[in-house]
């Protein structure tokens, strides 16, 4: 099969199509998916520059999420049968093959059909995005209706779906953007409130739209200087939960504020095997796929590229700013 393989670290240059050996279902637990479409996501990038997970796992295929067609099923599968349409976010560290490829074979534990409104390009642009916003959100946030969420970068990857499930849930939404297009998009999200983070201070804004109090809930997607910063947007006993390492800093004000912190690594489960962690990973996608299907949530897929096109989507993402998400058709 045609699949891109990643043949040492570096740029977007060591990402290579290949012909590799197909692969093919060696337990009764597996169904075997004939892929149609690959998100890309910053974690990509980062592997691919940095180097993977694991010790001698090179020359490895990349791409966590993934949505196909199954096209076989292991003796022990009774939940899932040939021709079922699924998503997934399986793979792409180092240990088990990634989605940048023609096949790949994977647990029927980790599948979830696929919404049925959707195509496999949207559906495969999801995965990771939505259960890392979830955990953020409602997990590790603890957000409640009626509350005030401050989501930065708003009209990313992350940040796109992590304001509809705010919305979803009652709160009212504030997010930071770069540009106008990008606040009428998040706008038409549903955000209450758009903030420039280029233009305005975050937490004179803040106190304004929120009367001095600060929001009961921040969403880092950035990193330490955005952490840093929402520190003092931040309500007294609210709750700061980041994406991202904040780096050795002063906690003090956020100790004043007594300030709940936590962090998002929706990778965890994967890469410890904590099988009951991706379990609800699963009915997290389950219950996404309900709202997609009622029209609750939407996906904005700004660049689809082909396979042998890998290289140029790390490029476009390396470059920064994304409105939604790039996706890879196969």
């Amino acid at each position: 099969m045609k699949a891109v393989l990643m043949t040492e670290k570096g740029g977007p240059e060591v990402l290579q199509l290949q012909d590799i050996a197909e692969p093919e279902i060696t337990h009764p637990a597996q169904v075997k998916v004939r892929l149609k479409a690959a998100g890309i996501n910053p974690i990509d990038t980062k592997v691919r520059a940095n180097g993977l997970f694991y010790k001698d796992a090179l020359p490895a295929v990349l791409g966590c999420d993934g949505a196909g067609t199954i096209v076989a099923v292991g003796d022990g599968v009774t939940n899932y049968k040939i021709g079922d349409e699924v998503w997934f976010c399986n793979g792409g560290l180092g240990k088990e093959q990634g989605n940048y490829a023609e096949y790949t074979v994977i647990d029927s534990r980790w599948v979830a059909l696929k919404p049925k409104t959707i195509s496999f390009t949207e559906a495969a642009a999801l995965p990771l995005v939505l259960i890392t916003a979830w955990g953020a959100l409602f997990e590790r946030g603890g957000l409640q209706p009626g509350q005030t969420v401050l989501i930065h970068a708003g009209a990313g990857g992350v940040g796109h779906v992590a304001i509809q499930l705010a919305k979803q849930k009652g709160a009212r939404v504030i997010t930071t953007v770069s540009s106008r297009e990008k606040a009428d998009f998040v706008r038409d999200l549903g955000a209450d409130d758009v903030i420039f983070y280029r233009d305005e201070n975050l937490q004179d804004r803040i106190n304004s739209l929120t009367e001095g109090k600060g929001a009961d809930l921040v969403f880092d997607t950035v990193g330490p200087e955005v952490f840093i910063a929402s520190i003092e947007a931040t309500a007294h006993f609210g709750s700061i939960v980041t994406l991202l390492d904040p780096g050795l800093i002063s906690l003090a004000e956020a100790r004043m504020r007594n300030l709940k912190i936590g962090f998002e690594l929706m990778l965890t489960p994967m890469l410890r095997e904590l099988d009951a962690a991706r379990e609800k990973h699963v009915e997290i996608l389950k219950q996404c796929a309900e709202l997609i299907d009622r029209g609750d949530l939407k996906t904005r897929v700004s660049h689809v590229l082909k396979l042998d096109q890998a290289a140029d989507a790390h490029k476009l993402l390396g470059e920064g700013h994304m409105t939604g998400k790039v996706v890879l058709e196969i």
